[in-house]
């Protein structure tokens, strides 16, 4: 009996400690679900005013070419027929100037500085829902309408920074607490004129200094320093809606810059979590600036601000539109978007090779190891912000127990925003659309421009996207860092990402609402071409009439800019951040290439502890005001002994300024001072032989034989020659000759070079100089043995930081 007893004691305890275990488990895993859910983009759910229709044959998807006209820097832009100021208690225009007819569905925001609904413009059920109010002001489940286009009147309310807290209060609860300022040499309350309305269908905001003696509908320009900041926003958006507007986007963002006197203008057309048509947002900005301008006056000067898809933007309107802006302060910024999606989309089939396809071999679990081929920046011992998502999903996929320790800037920066760009079955905000009108949408960057991408047969936008042709992994294996057998394997297990009729959903769980779904996909390997060296994989093939869509329309960022430009950012490499600062030096090369020489812009980095854009601001304050007093001498001619590169640490102090402080690898020079403090990373295909400027979208193809006459693989070239046959298999259309120009690149020049450029109301005489050395890969004549040989297949807030 006493053995007996004490089994069954035994018994219990060993139960309650499995029990413990098991309920240990379950906490564990919902504090894993709890962190996951809260802590990585998920998937809203349904808003009170979803859209619920939308204007018949807005989602018939026919078929349409290419953009074929000119470049917008060399079309002219139509008259402005809206007769601006928009007053306060009316509407401003809903269809564009130029940027063409408006796209339904469209999903109204929040105007969260007045909390009003959008207008009614229907009774038909297109739209939005608009609800009744009660007595109290608050909504109630009454409809009254619908809203299409979204518009909101034009409102004013006026704001102050209190000396109690440092926040910005509503200018009613004033208490002898308001804040003062120094702005044109005397002292005035720090209150802001805050004006919020709708242009384009898009939010606006206009945030100035108040005057002396103003009113809400006449203000003053007696606190007013004369000069506008156009504040631009970033994100990756797929169009579709209208986004935000708060007085934070606004007030708090450019808080000590309204201190300083400085007007600043902003609309939810110039976030590019909304939408990336740079059309309809030139063609915001252009009116924008004229309702600023009928309010107050024309300013000395525009500068633009703003980080990643908000630094995009003024590289294209300066580029696309001289006159809209005078100068430029890209932040974190790309060069443009589109050239962006060419390396981002690569990432998700080389973690998906290293994570699953060669998880036998353990030197991929090592993510330094992976540097060599993907380029981009990798950590050991980095707790990516999926690692607690792969980590629930081990208990049940066995692919996830054996990932890396550590990550790359693939995951950590760019993971999950392939699927929003380009799989036309997902968006993440899908809930707020009605199912029929969520299941008939196509959402994707491409569908987004459609206009200048085009739409095939079946109705879905073409793609710039190619991989064809593109050895991953050249420069390691040239290296040595891989042999040639890892080579052959890995190029021909990528394929390319399947054709937008044959995508299904995606299977994250923060993107498709699961709770705790057994299925997990991190790498949506199910809409890629996945193969193996006995049936290598198909690549992607774009379609060349949609690249040349996209550089005409002004999508690509050329590099031909006259402007002063300060490009700024933190440098974030050893996070994994997504805005790496090769950006930048590709934007250089691209002015460099397209002008001679790149004296107008210059490149700033800090420590992330440390905030130039005042600093910056001063400079190009200098730079504007030497300009106008002499606009003979043009921009590089006026540039201040100041406006130099530089780079700054954590506490401000700059380590090193000057001509050549971040010259490297990227145009084959010593490292210099800066460039030795914050150096740089690189992206998939340049290690697969792609130039500095990224902006090869569909490389011109060479026999594997030609390629290998070229010494195209260093010191592996005895060891592909061995292997010649399996290479010809992987590439049976040939290997990229990045010496070649992009086949999809129009082959005359877009626009006229030369002639005078409007910058401050100045003309200044554009300044186009000899191209001296290449940095770039130096450009083959065209000719028999270089062309491409036949081919036998038929055709996704980022968050801006703190700056």
């Amino acid at each position: 009996m006493a053995w007996s007893t004490r089994k069954l004691f035994a018994r219990l305890n060993a139960r309650r400690v499995v029990t413990g275990l098991v309920a240990s488990f379950f906490i564990l895993l919902g504090l894993g679900g709890w962190f996951v859910y809260e802590k990585l983009p998920r998937i809203p759910g349904v808003p009170k005013s979803p859209v619920v229709g939308v204007p018949p044959g807005a989602l018939d998807h026919a078929p349409q070419p290419a953009y074929a006209g000119d470049h917008p820097r060399k079309t002219g832009r139509p008259a402005e027929y809206f007769p601006f100021p928009i007053a306060i208690g009316e509407t401003g225009p809903v269809e564009t100037l130029f940027a063409g007819p408006s796209t339904y569905p469209f999903l109204c925001g929040e105007n969260k500085i007045t909390g009003a609904q959008p207008l009614v413009d229907n009774h038909k059920g297109e739209g939005v829902p608009v609800f009744a109010l009660n007595e109290d002001g608050q909504q109630t489940d009454e409809i009254i309408g619908y809203s299409r286009d979204c518009s909101h009147s034009t409102s004013v309310s006026y704001v102050y920074r209190s000396t109690i807290d440092g926040q910005f209060h509503p200018l009613a609860n004033a208490q002898n607490d308001i804040d003062q300022v120094t702005v044109n040499g005397k002292t005035t309350d720090f209150v802001v004129r805050l004006e919020t309305g709708t242009i384009n269908r898009f939010f606006y905001s206009i945030a100035v200094l108040r005057g002396e003696g103003e009113t809400a509908e006449k203000p003053n320009t007696s606190n007013w320093n004369k000069r506008l900041i156009y504040q631009f926003r970033g994100g990756v958006g797929v169009g579709r809606r209208q986004g935000n507007v708060s007085r934070k986007a606004i007030v708090e963002r450019r808080a000590d810059q309204l201190a300083r006197g400085y007007a600043v203008v902003y609309s939810t057309a110039n976030q590019t979590s909304n939408h990336y048509n740079i059309w309809l947002a030139e063609d915001t900005a252009r009116r924008l600036k004229k309702q600023f301008a009928a309010l107050y006056s024309e300013p000395l000067y525009t500068v633009g601000i703003g980080g990643s898809g908000g630094a995009i933007q003024q590289y294209l309107l300066a580029q696309n539109a001289p006159g809209v802006l005078d100068a430029a302060l890209p932040l974190y910024s790309y060069p443009d978007m589109v050239s962006q999606t060419i390396y981002v989309f690569d990432c998700e089939p080389l973690e998906y090779f290293f994570d699953v396809v060669a998880a036998e071999d353990p030197r991929w679990r090592d993510v330094s190891e992976r540097e060599a081929v993907i380029g981009l920046a990798t950590k050991e011992e980095f707790d990516h912000r999926f690692k607690v998502l792969e980590n629930a999903a081990a208990f049940f996929d066995g692919r996830y127990r054996a990932t890396a320790n550590g990550a790359s800037e693939c995951v950590q920066g760019w993971r999950g925003l392939v699927p929003l760009v380009n799989n036309p079955n997902f968006v993440h905000f899908s809930n707020s659309f009605a199912d029929h009108v969520a299941e008939k949408t196509h959402w994707s960057h491409w569908e987004d421009l459609r206009d200048f991408y085009g739409a095939d047969q079946n109705g879905y936008a073409n793609s710039a996207w190619d991989n064809q042709g593109v050895q991953y992994g050249l420069q390691a294996l040239k290296q040595g860092h891989i042999n040639v057998d890892e080579f052959l394997r890995l190029n021909a297990t990528i394929g390319g990402w399947k054709d937008p009729t044959e995508q299904g959903g995606e299977k994250l769980w923060f993107m498709n609402g699961e709770v705790f779904p057994v299925e997990l996909s991190v790498w949506s390997e199910h809409n890629m071409n996945l193969g193996s060296l006995d049936n290598p994989a198909p690549r992607s093939i774009a379609n060349v009439a949609a690249i040349e869509g996209i550089f005409r329309s002004g999508h690509v960022f050329l590099g031909d800019v006259e402007i002063p430009i300060l490009d700024v950012r933190h440098y974030l490499e050893g996070e994994l951040d997504m805005h790496h600062s090769l950006a930048s030096f590709s934007s250089r090369e691209r002015i460099r290439r397209a002008r001679g020489h790149a004296d107008n812009q210059l490149i700033w980095m800090s420590h992330k502890s440390y905030d130039p854009i005042d600093e910056a601001l001063d400079i190009i304050d200098h730079w504007m005001q030497k300009i106008i007093e002499h606009p003979e001498l043009g921009v590089a001619g006026n540039k201040p002994v100041e406006a130099t590169d530089r780079c700054f640490d954590k506490d401000g102090n700059v380590m090193a300024a000057g001509p050549g402080v971040w010259n490297g690898e990227w145009n084959h020079k010593p490292a210099g001072a800066c460039m030795q403090q914050y150096p740089i990373y690189s992206t998939p295909r340049l290690m697969a032989g792609a130039p500095i400027t990224g902006d090869v979208f569909k490389c011109a193809l060479q026999p594997v034989e030609r390629a290998v006459a070229k010494n195209l693989y260093g010191q592996a070239t005895a060891n592909v020659v061995e292997r010649i046959e399996d290479l010809r298999r992987i590439f049976p259309d040939g290997v990229c000759n990045y010496n070649a120009p992009d086949i999809g690149r129009p082959k005359n020049p877009l626009f006229q070079k030369g002639g005078d450029v409007m910058i401050a109301g100045h003309p200044v005489s554009a300044d186009y100089r000899q191209l001296g050395e290449a940095f770039a890969q130096e450009i083959e004549p065209a000719g028999e043995d270089i062309q491409p040989t036949p081919v036998s297949v038929e055709d996704p807030e980022a968050a801006e930081n703190n700056l």
